[in-house]
């Protein structure tokens, strides 16, 4: 499970350090405004997916997808969002 996140992150870079033309990612990474547009649209997909108790779980990969690529382009790690949530377990 941990695999898939990992790989998401690594293709996010991978695109980031070797941009692919024509690839959605590459496109999201170069227009922030996009990117946080589409962070937005697919947050709010996803409560109105819960609320109506359909499409949670593909609702709930678009948001990760796209937060995991909004904060590439904007050079926030994964890594150091983790070591906060770790100092907040207590």
């Amino acid at each position: 499970m941990l695999n898939t996140l990992e790989n998401l992150i690594k293709l996010t870079r991978d695109r980031k350090s070797s941009p692919i033309e024509g690839s959605y990612t590459n496109k999201l990474l170069a227009d922030k405004s996009l990117s946080k547009a589409k962070v937005l649209e697919e947050i709010d997909e996803l409560i109105e997916s819960v609320e109506e108790n359909t499409n949670k779980i593909h609702e709930a990969a678009d948001v990760f997808y796209h937060l995991l690529v909004y904060l590439e382009a904007n050079d926030v790690k994964v890594e150091d969002v983790m070591q906060e949530l770790e100092k907040r377990k207590t």
